[in-house]
């Protein structure tokens, strides 16, 4: 795979729908070293998902039938948002725990919305059947290569923005995000991947030599709850891991809140529990730099629940 020329031609495709997403260079949260971060809860329905559901929709064919995603709750937003700029029709599954504030933006972007009950694997199981019932074009959440490649968008984007840091930590769910930023990267940029304790599917993958099963809950588990990570993503961070490109890690929930809460207090950023999930990695003390290392971050959402202007 192509993955340089594959993440140009997502960038070219779906950069008249997208938002260039800011970043900044800050010192703060308890660190004695600067950070890098690139604010994509800025994105188009409040994540980076936007990037990805475009390039899929705008790199093939949507049949009559319309569009079918299992989701969370942020690629639900991006692909009823997507759909809905470019006329299509889109029917999305997302499970109970997504909550009401993602249920109420996916709502907003005129999808038919399907609530199911349990986890993500059960919107999917769910998602697959309609798929094969009416032939409508399923949009995955992270295991598909327009999706990667999408996501692989935000990173082509920073570098461009002069991203000058030797690390990028970066939150996992299904892997769609990090795979990209492995395949944009190809090494050229130490990758640290972070997922809750409790939400860990890469994690458990790698340990495990294979993706696997993994039990799913916490404060992120509506953006982060994947059960197995994508065959994609784990091909990429096996492959990463053994030339020392990739390190894996775990933080707590309560690690995670305590960096949402630094997002707030010190530089009034409002980012859901998954999205100062990389952060954590810092405040907590389970990635530590080394001297003199540059590190960045991504802040992947901003979709909190409750809604606190509601």
């Amino acid at each position: 795979m192509d993955w340089t020329t594959e993440i140009k031609a997502a960038a070219a495709r779906i950069a008249d729908h997208i938002q260039i997403t800011p970043v900044m260079k800050t010192g703060g949260f308890g660190l004695d070293y600067p950070i890098e971060m690139k604010l994509e809860q800025m994105q188009h329905t409040g994540s980076f998902k936007a990037r990805g559901a475009f390039n899929t929709l705008l790199s093939q064919e949507v049949p009559s039938a319309g569009l079918v995603a299992a989701s969370g709750g942020n690629h639900g937003a991006a692909v009823g948002y997507a759909a809905h700029q470019l006329g299509h029709k889109a029917r999305i599954y997302v499970p109970e725990m997504a909550g009401p504030a993602k249920i109420a933006l996916i709502k907003n972007t005129g999808a038919d919305l399907q609530v199911v009950p349990g986890a993500y694997a059960n919107a999917m199981e769910q998602a697959q059947a309609y798929e094969a019932e009416t032939g409508a074009g399923q949009v995955h959440a992270y295991d598909a290569l327009s999706t990667v490649a999408g996501q692989g968008s935000c990173f082509a984007e920073w570098q461009a923005q002069g991203l000058a840091a030797d690390t990028v930590i970066i939150a996992i769910g299904g892997g769609g995000l990090i795979a990209g930023a492995m395949a944009w990267f190809q090494g050229a940029k130490k990758i640290i991947a972070v997922e809750p304790e409790t939400s860990c599917a890469l994690h458990a993958a790698l340990a495990a030599g294979a993706p696997v099963d993994v039990e799913v809950s916490g404060v992120a588990a509506n953006a982060l709850g994947a059960r197995r990570i994508g065959s994609i993503c784990f091909d990429l961070a096996q492959q990463q891991r053994q030339a020392g490109q990739l390190t894996s890690l775990t933080v707590s929930d309560e690690a995670i809140t305590a960096a949402q809460t630094a997002l707030w207090r010190e530089r009034r950023l409002l980012v859901e529990p998954a999205g100062a999930t990389a952060l954590a990695a810092l405040t907590s003390g389970a990635y530590r730099p080394e001297p003199g290392e540059k590190v960045a971050v991504l802040l992947c959402g901003g979709n909190i629940a409750p809604d606190p202007l509601a």
